[in-house]
Formats: structure tokens, C-alpha cells, sequence
């Protein structure tokens, strides 16, 4: 599968000081790095994809990896983060909207599964790289995915908290695992419609989870 552009943040990058946002030209070449990257390890595998690969994906000469980033380590890390951070950034906004529009919080629970169906028919690749890291526990980036992953479930587990202070989920719902639960149904619900039921419509997806959502989730304030 390709990937669309997963965006760019700054970052722990060679000339690059961390939280430092690269000027337009720098941002658009990590761009098309990030893109090219992405898609090639996808395909082939992080240990069988060279730096000299993705350099020609992109259109740049070898030098020019190595001057936004240490290593192709340091690449595929920030890779990571960059594109769960935005995924992350996409569940608060929908979520958000969904309450600024008078809607409850099993609403904006609903909107966030669909922004996350959303943001994975964009980055089939960045997805499908995330979630086969997670099962992964010997690469040096582990620090790192776990830390996005606890940012993409923050999201997720602070308007489960909202839902129960707000009476409209049951006090004893097991809020951590409840939204581990959650993000990946999306996720891996995502992946097997790309994959395999791809002449599905993501509203036919998305109304598939969120009747599961509001008869599993839902149902414990009688909903």
C-alpha cells in the first residue's frame, strides 16, 4: 500500500534543535523523506531498505539524509512520532468539535473513530509500520513508540474520564484498557478494510464501529 504525506514536526534531528521547527525548504525535503521512507520500508522491511533507496525515492542525493537526520534510525523514529503526533492531533480535534457542537462525550468517542478511519485511509503505511512496531521490544526506538502511543491513547483515555465524571459512562469502566481497546479496534479494523474489503465505504466502516461502540461502550448508561 502507499502512503500519503504523514506531515512534518521538529525533532531530535542532525541540525536540528528539538521542538525546532525546520524552515519551509528543510520542511519539504523531510517530507518527501518521510514519504519515501515510509513506503519503502512498508514494502520491503526497515533492515532491507538502504539509505540510498530512500534518497532516490525522494529525489535527493544520500548527503542530504544525512543532513536532516543522524541516521536511518533517527529517520524512521522521528517518522513515527511525526505521524502518530498528527494522529493523536486528529482524535482531539474531532473530539473536540463533536462536544463543541453540543454533543456527548459517546459522540465525540464516535467522531474520534471516525477521524482515526479517516487519518488511516490517508497513511496505510505509516499505520501498518506503527502498529507492527508495537509488538516489537528489541529496537532502539522503543522508548519512542511507546511514548506516541501513550499520547494517541491520552487522547482517547481523557474523554473516556470526561464521560464518566459526566455520569454517562458507569465509574467502574477500566479507562486505560478500555482505550487501548478502542484505538486498536480502529486500528486493525482500518487495516483489514484496506486490505481486504477495500470496495467498502469508510462510512460504511465507520458505522459498522460505531454501532459496536454504542452497543459495547454506550450501553452502560442504557444508550
Amino acid at each position: 500500500m502507499s502512503a500519503a504525506p504523514v506531515g512534518l514536526r521538529g525533532g531530535a534531528v542532525s541540525g536540528t534543535a528539538p521542538g525546532a521547527a525546520p524552515g519551509p525548504r528543510r520542511a519539504s525535503t523531510r517530507r518527501r523523506l518521510f514519504d519515501a521512507a515510509v513506503t519503502l520500508i512498508a514494502e520491503q522491511g526497515f533492515s532491507a531498505t538502504t539509505v540510498d533507496e530512500i534518497a532516490e525515492r525522494a529525489g535527493v542525493a544520500k548527503g542530504t539524509v544525512y543532513y536532516n537526520f543522524a541516521s536511518k534510525n533517527v529517520l524512521y523514529e522521528e517518522l513515527l512520532r511525526d505521524g502518530i503526533d498528527l494522529l493523536a492531533d486528529s482524535l482531539r480535534q474531532a473530539a473536540d468539535s463533536a462536544t463543541a457542537r453540543g454533543g456527548t462525550r459517546i459522540d465525540a468517542l464516535d467522531a474520534m473513530i471516525r477521524a482515526g478511519l479517516d487519518f488511516i485511509a490517508r497513511s496505510p503505511a505509516l499505520t501498518q509500520l506503527y502498529v507492527a512496531e508495537l509488538w516489537r521490544t528489541n529496537r532502539t526506538w522503543r522508548a519512542t513508540v511507546q511514548s506516541v502511543r501513550g499520547r494517541a491513547l491520552g487522547v482517547v483515555e481523557s474523554v473516556l474520564r470526561d464521560a464518566v465524571r459526566a455520569g454517562e459512562l458507569t465509574d467502574e469502566l477500566d479507562v486505560p484498557l478500555t482505550a487501548s481497546a478502542l484505538l486498536g479496534m480502529v486500528l486493525v479494523a482500518a487495516l483489514d478494510w484496506l486490505s481486504f474489503q477495500p470496495h467498502r465505504s469508510v462510512e460504511d466502516v465507520h458505522a459498522s464501529l460505531s454501532r459496536l461502540v454504542q452497543g459495547r461502550v454506550g450501553a452502560t448508561t442504557g444508550r
